[in-house]
């Protein structure tokens, strides 16, 4: 059986080989057919053993190449040397609100600077008063507000006499402040300017007290005109007659000149110079 079985596989190898053959040239002679109606006849078609190319297509055609997407704008050069981003249309924004704070810290802010309403000013110890209405004292030089301050070189006149009026109104601005503390609105730090400021003593205003008095003259617009219109026609301070210093003790005499001592021990006398008399010495 198995001699029958090998000699029958050794005749069906070369029966194979004649059908792959014959397969072969069947397919090869099916690939050189060109079938007519599937051929465009204006079409210049060049067929090359079953094989067909297609014309390209010419550079003058009507419909344009397909161009490669162009890269959005970022940014435009407006100068040289400068790039700024791209100008966007104003129907493309839109506003947003802020973002949350990252945290509480965030949300702090610097404290509000005390306003003369919040608080009640800085108090000048020892002041002294160059003239009515000035204050000088703790490195500050104060002009009080609302008031024209009297120089202490100013005359005023009457009845054809011109008296001392700066010096008699700066008098009595001492005698109103007496050493006490005067609190200012002033900054908390002094300086070598200016200030003018509101100033009291107590509960008690220092402008509307020179005013009120007669020792200072109320600023146009300001808020001592009434009271200053009321010591003018009452003849008050600077505004009335000059002080009766009848009753006034008379003027010490002007001490005599101290005896000089002699320039030199010799003096001359007729030509001759002679010692001088020394003072004797004191006991």
């Amino acid at each position: 059986m198995r001699l029958l079985q090998l000699a029958l596989a050794v005749l069906t190898i070369p029966v194979m080989v004649a059908m792959i053959v014959a397969g072969g040239r069947t397919l090869k002679g099916s690939e050189s057919v060109v079938t007519v109606d599937q051929v465009d006849p204006g079409a210049d078609t060049i067929s090359q053993q079953g094989i067909e190319t297609m014309p390209e297509e010419p550079a003058t055609s009507a419909i344009s190449a397909a161009q490669p997407p162009k890269p959005a704008a970022h940014s435009r050069a407006i100068d040289p040397e400068i790039v700024a981003p791209p100008q966007l249309p104003a129907e493309e924004l839109e506003r947003v609100e802020p973002r949350a704070p990252l945290s509480k810290l965030a949300l702090a802010v610097p404290p509000k600077p005390k306003m003369p309403d919040d608080w009640n000013g800085t108090k000048l110890f020892q002041p002294v008063a160059p003239a009515a209405g000035l204050i000088e004292a703790k490195g500050y030089s104060v002009a009080v507000s609302g008031i024209d301050v009297v120089r202490q070189d100013e005359t005023c006149s009457d009845d054809g006499r011109s008296w001392p009026c700066g010096v008699r109104a700066r008098t009595a601005f001492r005698g109103f402040l007496r050493g006490r503390a005067v609190a200012c609105t002033v900054p908390p730090e002094g300086g070598r300017h200016l200030i003018a400021a509101e100033c009291r003593i107590g509960k008690q205003d220092v402008g509307q007290w020179l005013v009120e008095n007669g020792w200072a003259r109320a600023a146009k617009g300001g808020p001592y005109v009434e009271a200053g219109d009321k010591a003018r026609a009452a003849k008050k301070g600077i505004f009335g007659s000059a002080p009766n210093l009848s009753g006034m003790p008379a003027m010490p005499a002007a001490p005599s000149p101290a005896p000089q001592a002699p320039s030199s021990i010799l003096e001359e006398v007729d030509g001759v110079l002679k010692s001088a008399d020394q003072p004797a010495p004191a006991q």
